[in-house]
């Protein structure tokens, strides 16, 4: 196959998978060397920046995704209105970030952190695939170990978990400006801009069970 062709067939394949596709699925589909469809996948990178197009094309959660860029997320959002939005309590964020910073994690880890009882919480990141089980803990009554997922890396942005930012980054963050805009919407540039914002309200982290119903709602 010519370049020109390749090229074209990768990006066929990007805009066909709903989730980021990697090098190695990519190879298997099409039969390229891993390390041409390497050089391909920078070319388009470099190319949709340089022309400004409304999407661009990112590393995230181990693979490429398109993405419609977040200065278009206004207009993006408005397209998908009547669409089911995502959101997590205060309470369902702070399990999160725990998890993610702090894996393999036990549930007595989390709630000595938290002072709460975070089964219900659990639960809800369980089934809404942002969490999953890494195994058990080789202690008395073998404790279940949690760990993020692809899922969440995808619906944050992020390459790996080595991109996550430091504790000492987080702790310099002025969120209120950086982070949260005046809707108290958490923007992450996700590939449906307006489709899955972020919100943390302040129903989570009172005293006894949390609600699983609250963590995470679709409307």
């Amino acid at each position: 196959m010519t370049d020109k062709r390749n090229k074209a067939l990768i990006e066929a394949l990007l805009f066909a998978s709903p989730r980021p596709i990697g090098i190695d699925v990519i190879s298997e589909v099409t039969g390229m060397e891993p390390a041409d469809i390497g050089d391909i996948l920078l070319s388009l990178v470099e190319e949709y920046d340089s022309e400004s197009r409304g999407f661009s094309l990112l590393e995230v959660a181990g693979g490429y995704q398109l993405r419609t860029r977040p200065d278009f997320a206004d207009e993006v959002g408005a397209l998908f209105l009547a669409r089911a939005r995502r959101r997590f309590s205060r309470s369902g964020l702070e399990t999160l970030s725990i998890i993610a910073y702090r894996q393999p994690v036990l549930r007595s880890e989390i709630e000595k952190i938290k002072g709460v009882d975070s089964g219900g919480v659990l639960k809800t990141l369980l089934s809404h695939g942002m969490i999953r089980v890494l195994g058990r803990k080789e202690a008395p009554g073998r404790p279940i170990l949690y760990g993020t997922t692809s899922e969440f890396l995808e619906y944050f942005s992020l390459r790996d978990l080595e991109s996550l930012p430091t504790l000492q980054e987080v702790a310099e963050l002025d969120t209120d400006d950086a982070i949260v805009n005046d809707e108290g919407d958490i923007e992450n540039g996700h590939r449906d801009s307006g489709e899955n914002n972020l919100y943390a309200d302040e129903s989570g982290g009172g005293e006894g069970e949390e609600s699983a119903t609250g963590l995470l709602d679709d409307d």
